[in-house]
C-alpha cells in the first residue's frame, strides 16, 4: 500500500502487536508477512513522526528484514547490519516495538545498532562498510569454537565503495567462510552512488539475466520476465569476467526483489543450505510505501520530528545559518576567485553544503563515494600538481583517513585545506558521529595548523586563513547553526597563532581568572563570565583563542602574570584536547598556576539532545559557571 502521510495516530497493527520476538513471527504462515509488512510500515511512518531520524532506508528494508528474521535462527544465527540507517524494522521484530519512539532520544534506543542495547544487535554500527569484516570474524569464531551458525552481512551499494568492505570479501574467499553477504542495491547510500561500482551494478541490471536458485540449490541463469532487453541481453550474469563478486570468489546470485517475500524466503531458505562465501543481490526502493519518501529519498534520508507549531511572533524571527551553509558559500566565493580550488567529499554532499559548488563547478567537485581514506589522499595528489583541494569531511568520519592525514598529507607538508564538520557532540547521533577527538588527534601532526571558530563570521574567515596558508590546514566547527551574528563578505587572513580577548578583566583588580575558551564554548564562556563577575571579587578575562595549533604562547605568556586561575574549556574530551595543550606549555615553561581544564569526560556519552548533552557535561553557561565557582573557593582554601 503507498502512502501519502506521516499518520498522527499509531495505527492499528494486530499482527505486529504480538510480535515481541523473532520466534513469535517465524510462527506466521508465510502469507500473514504481507500484512506484517503493511503494519510494519504503518508503524515505522508513525513512530518516525515522533521521533524523527533515518526514514527512507527503513522503509525499504522492511519486507527484507521480515524475511531474514522468519528465515534465520536470530539471534543464535547472526544478523550484522552495515550503518545501521536500515535498522529500524530489525529493532521494532526484536522487542523494541513499543520503545522505537524514544530512538535517538536521552535514555531512549541508539540511533544504531547497539550491542548493549539487545542481544539482537550483534556489532555495533555507525560508521559504514564494517559488516562484511565483522561477519566474517563471527564466522570464523564459530568455526574455530566448533560451533557453526548462519552468519548475514547486510550491506548497502553505498557501503560497498569502501575499500574495507572489499579487504574483507577477499579474506572471506580465501578462508572459504560460511559467510552471506547480502547486498541491498537501491543506487543511493544518503546521496546516489557514484563511481564504477554503481556502474558496475547498473551493468548487472543491463544484461536481462538474473542468477536464480533451483529447488535443489542450483544455481541458473534465467531472463528477467517483461525485461526491456538491451544489447547485453546474451552477456550472462554468471560470466566471471562480467561480474566482479563472481571474479573474486564469491557465489553470486541475483539481483531479486527485495519487496517480494515469497522470492526471499525461497532464496533465503534455499542459500543457507550452502556453504562458502555467497553474495545475495536484492534491489530495494529507498522510501518503498510512503509517496513523498519515494519521489525525493534524499529529502527524506532522515527527518525531522512532526514540527510544533510556532507563533507567528517567533516564527518570523531571523535565523542563523547552519555552519554547513557557511562552508558551502564560503567554497563558492573563493572557487570563484581562485581557478585552482577543487573540492572533495567522501558521499558527504548535501550534509556538507556542496550541493550549490556541485551545480556551479561541476568538473572541480569530486564525490569519491565512502572512501574516506582515498579522499585524503586524493586531495594529496591533487596538491602535489599545484592544484588547491578542500577536502569536506565529518570529524567522525576523519578518523578513518588519520594515516593518510599524517602519511600523505602532513609528512610531505601539502597544501590542503580541511573542512572539519560536525565538531563536538551531535545529540542524537550519539556517540559513533560525536566529533570529539579531531583536537587530540590533529594537534599531535607536525606542520599542521588546526582551528576553531566561535561563529559563523569566524568560520567564514578562517575558511579563508587555512585556504591560503601554504600547507595543511584545518578548521574544524560545529553541527547546527550559528550564533546569528552578520556574516562579513570579504575575506580576510588571521595572523597564523593568534588569539584574541574577547573579554577584558576589569583594571580595578590586580588579580584575574582567564578562560581560554576554544570553538563553539566561546559564547558560553562569555555568559559565564557575565555571571561571574557578579559573584566573585576579582577580574574575568575570556580569550577566544581560535588556534588549538599552533596555540598562541605568547598572549597565555602575557596574561600568566595576573593570572590566578587559568580555565580552558572546550568541547571535545578533555584528555589529550585543547585544555592540555595549555597544561603542557605552562609545564614547559615552568610557570605554575592553578588549572582548570573543562571539557568532555573520558566516556562514550549516549545520544541527547545537544543543548541537554551540553549540560550534563557542564559545558553550557551555566555548569561553566559552577565550575569554576567551586574552583576558585578550593583555590582559596589551599592557599
Amino acid at each position: 500500500m503507498l502512502y501519502t502521510e506521516i499518520p498522527a495516530q499509531r495505527p492499528v497493527t494486530p499482527l505486529l502487536d504480538a510480535i515481541d520476538h523473532p520466534k513469535q513471527l517465524r510462527q506466521l504462515d508465510p502469507d500473514q508477512l504481507l500484512q506484517v509488512a503493511d503494519e510494519l510500515r504503518q508503524y515505522i511512518l508513525y513512530a518516525a513522526g515522533i521521533s524523527g531520524g533515518h526514514f527512507g532506508a527503513n522503509l525499504g528494508v522492511v519486507e527484507l528484514t521480515i524475511a531474514l528474521h522468519y528465515c534465520f535462527n536470530t539471534p543464535n544465527d547472526r544478523l550484522i547490519w552495515d550503518v545501521g540507517h536500515q535498522a529500524y524494522p530489525h529493532k521494532i521484530l526484536t522487542g523494541r516495538r513499543e520503545d522505537i519512539t524514544t530512538i535517538r532520544a536521552k535514555n531512549g534506543l541508539a540511533a544504531f545498532p547497539a550491542r548493549e542495547e539487545s542481544e539482537f544487535d550483534t556489532f555495533g554500527v555507525g560508521h559504514s562498510s564494517t559488516a562484511i569484516s565483522a561477519g566474517l570474524g563471527m564466522s570464523l569464531a564459530r568455526r574455530y569454537q566448533g560451533n557453526p551458525c548462519e552468519v548475514v552481512s547486510i550491506v548497502g551499494d553505498g557501503a560497498m565503495t569502501a575499500g574495507m568492505a572489499f579487504e574483507a570479501m577477499n579474506d572471506a574467499v580465501a578462508h572459504q567462510a560460511d559467510l552471506m553477504v547480502v547486498l541491498n542495491d537501491n543506487d543511493m547510500s544518503i546521496s546516489c552512488s557514484t563511481g564504477g561500482f554503481a556502474k558496475h551494478l547498473a551493468a548487472i541490471w543491463e544484461k536481462g539475466h538474473f542468477v536464480n536458485i533451483t529447488e535443489a540449490g542450483e544455481a541458473v541463469v534465467e531472463p528477467y520476465p517483461n525485461w526491456t532487453y538491451t544489447s547485453r541481453l546474451h552477456e550472462a550474469a554468471t560470466n566471471e569476467a562480467d561480474n566482479l563478486f563472481k571474479a573474486i570468489g564469491f557465489e553470486y546470485y541475483g539481483p531479486f526483489d527485495g519487496h517480494d517475500i515469497p522470492q526471499l524466503l525461497r532464496v533465503f531458505e534455499s542459500l543457507k543450505k550452502r556453504q562458502g562465501p555467497r553474495l545475495i543481490h536484492v534491489y530495494t526502493k529507498k522510501g518503498k510505501g510512503f509517496s513523498p519518501a519515494e519521489k525525493d529519498p534524499i529529502k527524506y534520508h532522515a527527518i525531522s520530528k512532526t514540527p510544533v507549531i510556532v507563533p507567528q511572533t517567533l516564527a518570523s524571527k531571523k535565523s542563523a545559518p547552519k555552519y554547513s551553509s557557511v562552508f558551502g558559500q564560503w567554497l563558492c566565493d573563493e572557487a570563484e576567485q581562485d581557478t585552482r580550488l577543487l573540492a572533495i567529499t567522501p558521499a558527504m554532499c548535501e550534509g556538507s553544503g556542496m550541493v550549490e559548488f556541485a551545480k556551479k563547478y561541476p568538473k572541480r567537485f569530486f564525490d569519491v563515494a565512502i572512501a574516506e581514506q582515498h579522499a585524503v589522499t586524493l586531495a594529496a595528489g591533487m596538491a602535489c600538481e599545484g592544484l588547491k583541494p578542500v577536502v569536506a569531511i565529518y570529524s567522525t568520519f576523519l578518523q578513518r583517513g588519520y594515516d593518510q592525514l599524517v602519511h600523505d598529507v602532513a609528512l610531505q607538508n601539502l597544501d590542503v585545506t580541511f573542512g572539519i564538520d560536525r565538531a563536538g557532540l551531535v545529540g542524537e547521533d550519539g556517540p559513533t558521529h560525536a566529533g570529539v577527538y579531531d583536537y587530540a588527534y590533529m594537534r599531535t601532526v607536525p606542520n599542521l595548523v588546526l582551528m576553531a571558530p566561535k561563529d559563523e563570521n569566524e568560520c567564514r574567515q578562517m575558511l579563508h586563513t587555512a585556504y591560503h596558508y601554504k600547507g595543511p590546514a584545518a578548521v574544524r566547527y560545529p553541527r547546527g547553526v550559528g550564533e546569528g551574528i552578520d556574516i562579513q563578505q570579504e575575506m580576510k587572513s588571521l595572523e597564523i597563532g593568534r588569539a584574541e580577548i574577547v573579554l577584558h578583566a576589569d583594571e580595578q583588580y590586580e588579580e584575574q581568572i582567564t578562560i581560554l575558551a576554544f570553538g563553539s564554548r566561546v559564547s558560553p564562556a562569555l555568559s559565564a563570565a557575565h555571571q561571574l563577575s557578579k559573584q566573585l571579587d576579582i577580574g574575568i578575562c575570556v580569550v577566544n583563542m581560535r588556534f588549538i595549533k599552533p596555540l598562541d604562547t605568547c598572549m597565555i605568556d602575557e596574561l600568566q602574570a595576573k593570572t590566578a586561575l587559568f580555565v580552558t574549556i572546550e568541547e571535545h574530551a578533555v584528555m589529550a584536547g585543547a585544555g592540555s595543550s595549555v597544561n603542557e606549555y605552562l609545564a614547559h615553561a615552568q610557570i605554575l598556576k592553578p588549572m582548570l581544564n573543562l571539557g568532555l569526560p573520558d566516556e562514550f556519552l549516549a545520544q541527547a539532545d545537544h543543548k541537554q548533552m551540553l549540560h550534563d557535561c557542564g559545558l553550557d553557561a551555566e555548569g561553566i559557571t559552577e565550575s569554576i565557582l567551586s574552583a576558585w573557593k578550593k583555590s582559596l582554601t589551599l592557599c
